[in-house]
């Protein structure tokens, strides 16, 4: 038998726990009363085909409308591009919260991955010259005419110069960075007096508010499988619990700083009907690739085999699916001004 017991009868981490007080963000999420068990072969199903139909008929548009088809990774792509959506969603349909003006010159996207949220904001702030940088040149070719990408390492020195930009906006650097001090002093020098810097990242923990995740599951065992690979690769996956956004910041010389935290439902199980759309868009995310999510961190973190990876997968496919449980992860957006 294979044994895929590591991460989850490991101990949860210390770091798990937040010192951030609750905020009313992050209040309970109310169970719905019909919460049968899914199984499907796709986590949107015929509930999606009606209420969240609208949504995926968008992201459909928008990638035939760019006519791109990725050159390395199209599935992962895809999946980043549908968790784009439902993170908008998931934070009151906004592509910031830093309280930025529509006339702002310059912005930079840090780590923009396929661009998508580059792309959206360009379209809104038609105005404003868009950057998006990442490592990897992945993003369409058909982009806002105000947008432009480059392959830039945010974890190496910035080539930008200072006081160039009105609004930097990160999100999901998460296991990507060593320092997060450095990365945001380089956000702080490149960032105008007077501009905001914002953060956006996310818990790799699939909790529950009514215990209904226990911890010799799969889904705990999810949370812990990234966190110890993350130890032993010097990149945190902890950056929300351990407040490394408001240090970091804080530490950087940005002043006003606010933060927000959003829950993400995993599954078609809330109550609410908003809730419930992002549940099936989480859930799809995860299913659309979950073995490439977990087969290079899970060899690092206790040195499975793709067996076992495979394995582990289908425990938690089966969990996720099977209407008993009630998981969900949290998501901290912290943004600070630059003093004049």
């Amino acid at each position: 038998m294979v044994d895929t017991t590591s991460p989850v009868a490991a101990s949860s981490p210390k770091s798990q726990k937040s010192d951030t007080p609750p905020a009313a963000d992050a209040a309970p999420i109310e169970v719905g009363d019909d919460n049968p068990a899914d199984d499907g072969d796709s986590a949107l199903g015929t509930e999606a085909s009606s209420s969240s139909a609208s949504i995926s008929s968008s992201i459909l548009d928008y990638r035939m409308s760019g006519g791109w088809r990725a050159p390395n990774d199209a599935l992962q792509n895809e999946v980043m591009d549908i968790h784009h959506h439902l993170l908008t969603i998931a934070s009151e349909d906004k592509l910031h919260h830093a309280p930025i003006k529509k006339d702002i010159e310059k912005a930079l996207d840090v780590g923009t991955g396929t661009g998508i949220w580059a792309i959206d904001f360009a379209d809104e702030f038609s105005a404003t010259e868009v950057i998006g940088t990442d490592l990897s040149p992945i993003q369409p070719s058909w982009v806002p005419p105000n947008l432009k990408f480059e392959i830039e390492d945010c974890t190496q020195p910035w080539t930008f110069r200072p006081d160039t930009f009105d609004y930097i906006h990160m999100r999901y650097l998460v296991g990507s960075v060593k320092d997060w001090s450095s990365l945001f002093e380089q956000a702080f020098r490149a960032c105008k007096p007077g501009g905001w810097v914002e953060s956006f990242e996310g818990v790799p923990v699939m909790q529950s508010d009514d215990g209904s995740v226990p911890d010799d599951s799969a889904m705990a065992g999810w949370g812990k499988t990234f966190i110890e690979a993350g130890r032993k690769l010097g990149r945190s996956f902890t950056v929300v619990d351990d407040n490394m956004q408001e240090e970091g910041m804080t530490a950087a010389g940005l002043v006003d700083i606010e933060s927000r935290i959003f829950k993400i439902p995993i599954g078609r199980w809330p109550k609410d009907q908003n809730y419930r759309n992002i549940g099936l868009f989480a859930q799809e995310v995860l299913e659309g690739d979950v073995e490439g999510h977990v087969l290079h961190v899970a060899d690092l973190a206790w040195g499975w085999s793709k067996e076992q990876v495979t394995v582990y997968c289908a425990k938690l496919r089966k969990e996720i699916r099977s209407g008993k449980h009630h998981p969900y992860y949290r998501i901290k957006i912290v943004y600070g001004r630059k003093p004049e």
